[in-house]
């Protein structure tokens, strides 16, 4: 079994530490675009999960320049005494504009003297070559990630869900930021409605085949306002409950590849929108019960690939 500084899994703060050799902290940008899946060119009403702020209610002001932003938030995390920050362009799809404005605001971000690195989180089917050749750019100034919402690999629910894009395109975004020299960091949503444990570990599994760096396993969150609360008022699904969600999550690490760093366990609903679940707004208690279900069962990254390994390099 390997040990991450006493976790049983790859984590995020395990990679800074060893990689920045600092404390590092990310601060959530609003660079002012929208997305494809809400304007009209794949979608008007976004994904049947996304809240009208594009995911980016924890992002910065969008009305103020992305400068302003990184300074306000650096303000609000004085008190964890980082010493160095991630510029992370959250809200909506932030490579969905002309490469003229992706490149002033992205170096924007790269000139401030306290961020180490600027990850953006985009769709695959918003990366055109122009793009991709400025994120390569960008990569020689400070280091990038792009971060990719998959959610699922099964169209079924990729179309429920209303991702607008097939697999085909996220394995084509891979293969040409990975070619430029980028990071990919890739969201999965676990509890999305109609998939079963098996479901949502062959993503897991699936991804494991993929040139990835890092993982976000976020649970589904239901907001007012979407398309989603809509279909959980009308009983159309239930969502997980917490013990339900703690074992899932040990499934996947335990079934996830040893190189991906694990970005995120859980994740954090706006509690003003928030409809369910409302146990997750006790962040701190799920991440405890993950671990404490971790070391009970004697669960760490990977194990379920060692294991498999194991069994077919037994004689029989």
């Amino acid at each position: 079994m390997k040990r991450w500084d006493e976790k049983p899994y790859y984590s995020l703060n395990y990679y800074l530490k060893h990689t920045f050799h600092k404390k590092i902290y990310r601060v959530a940008l609003d660079a002012g675009m929208t997305c494809p899946n809400r304007d009209g060119t794949v979608g008007t009403g976004g994904c049947i999960f996304c809240s009208a702020g594009g995911s980016g209610e924890f992002a910065g002001d969008r009305n103020r320049s992305i400068t302003e932003q990184i300074d306000r938030g650096i303000i609000g995390l004085t008190k964890f005494h980082a010493q160095g920050f991630i510029a992370y362009f959250q809200a909506f799809t932030n490579t969905y504009a002309p490469v003229e404005y992706l490149r002033s605001v992205f170096f924007e971000a790269a000139n401030h003297p306290l961020v180490v690195a600027i990850s953006i989180a985009t769709r695959p089917d918003c990366l055109p070559d122009e793009t991709v050749e400025l994120l390569r750019q960008l990569n020689r100034k400070k280091p990038v990630w792009v971060e990719l919402g998959l959610q699922t690999i099964h169209e079924k629910t990729a179309r429920y869900i209303r991702r607008g894009y097939p697999l085909m395109c996220f394995e084509d975004g891979v293969i040409r930021l990975r070619e430029a020299g980028i990071p990919v960091i890739v969201h999965t949503i676990l509890g999305l409605p109609g998939e079963s444990r098996e479901d949502i570990l062959a993503t897991v599994k699936y991804l494991n085949g993929q040139d990835i760096q890092g993982v976000k396993l976020q649970l589904l969150h239901v907001l007012e306002g979407t398309d989603l609360a809509e279909d959980y008022k009308n009983g159309l699904f239930s969502v997980l409950t917490c013990q339900e969600y703690v074992d899932l999550v040990a499934d996947c690490i335990a079934n996830l590849s040893d190189r991906i760093v694990i970005h995120r366990l859980t994740g954090d609903g706006p509690q003003k929108l928030l409809l369910a679940p409302l146990w997750s707004t006790s962040k701190m208690q799920v991440l405890n019960q993950i671990h404490h279900k971790l070391k009970e069962s004697g669960i760490w990254q990977g194990k379920a690939l060692e294991t498999s390994c194991l069994q077919c390099a037994s004689p029989r």
